[in-house]
């Protein structure tokens, strides 16, 4: 082989593993094997307890009915936050944050990491983390990537931006436009496991129309599931011993 074909060769060999470093952290998007091989990042925690995050927002029509709601449940939830949702909205992001639930980030923009390279997801995480910490006076813990998609851009990022990764084990479904109450207590029950961590949107900016009011009409439901059941709910923070 002469140089110039082993120079291909390796720029090739080298191009392939980027993809694959890139692609790898992918598999945690199917949520039955997370769930079993990641359970951390997952969010599988404390068996009799469920962390209850909200993906999407804040926004000023539908964030501060949920706030409401949450307060007449006596819960507490995780709020992971879109930045440009929070740069158009802050005085909602402050709300959930003064009523004492904890604020995570989503990302600046919803875009799909798998997409997007290191330099990329960094300036995402950090823009995002960045704003949430000047309006909240501390940086936020959390980070979920937009569709759960996670890449080696993804986990570089939020080693970088000091954020700690976590998915969800249970959802909702409640971003399709045929989303009713039933349809997300049924889907809930679906895919619940030994301390579940549940997905659900607060802000239908990603979503269909309307769609978070069958999730907010939900919640009354979900109570009586999980008082049922025997479990407590909060946010992610209170989902491990350690945490």
């Amino acid at each position: 082989m002469n140089a110039g074909a082993r120079l291909g060769a390796g720029g090739l060999a080298l191009g392939a593993g980027t993809a694959l470093v890139q692609m790898v952290p992918a598999v945690s998007a199917l949520r039955r094997l997370r769930n079993l091989a990641m359970p951390r990042l997952a969010g599988v925690g404390e068996a009799g307890h469920v962390a209850l995050t909200f993906d999407d927002g804040p926004s000023p029509v539908s964030t501060p009915a949920f706030l409401d709601a949450l307060d007449d449940l006596g819960w507490k939830a995780t709020f992971f936050m879109l930045g440009k949702m929070v740069a158009t909205a802050p005085e909602v992001a402050i709300e959930v944050a003064s009523r004492g639930h904890e604020v995570g980030v989503h990302g600046f923009e919803h875009e799909n990491h798998l997409k997007k390279g290191p330099f990329w997801a960094t300036r995402d995480l950090l823009s995002a983390r960045d704003l949430l910490g000047g309006l909240l006076g501390s940086p936020p813990k959390w980070f979920r990537p937009p569709y759960g998609a996670f890449a080696g851009s993804s986990l570089l990022a939020a080693r970088r931006a000091g954020l700690r990764p976590v998915l969800w084990t249970t959802w909702g479904r409640d971003w399709q436009r045929s989303t009713t109450p039933e349809t997300v207590l049924q889907e809930v029950k679906a895919t619940m496991v030994p301390g579940p961590t549940v997905l659900l949107h607060d802000s239908d900016s990603e979503s269909a129309q309307g769609s978070w009011k069958a999730t907010l009409a939900a919640l009354p439901l979900l109570a009586q599931l999980w008082e049922g059941q025997g479990h407590s709910v909060g946010p992610l923070s209170q989902h491990w011993r350690d945490a």
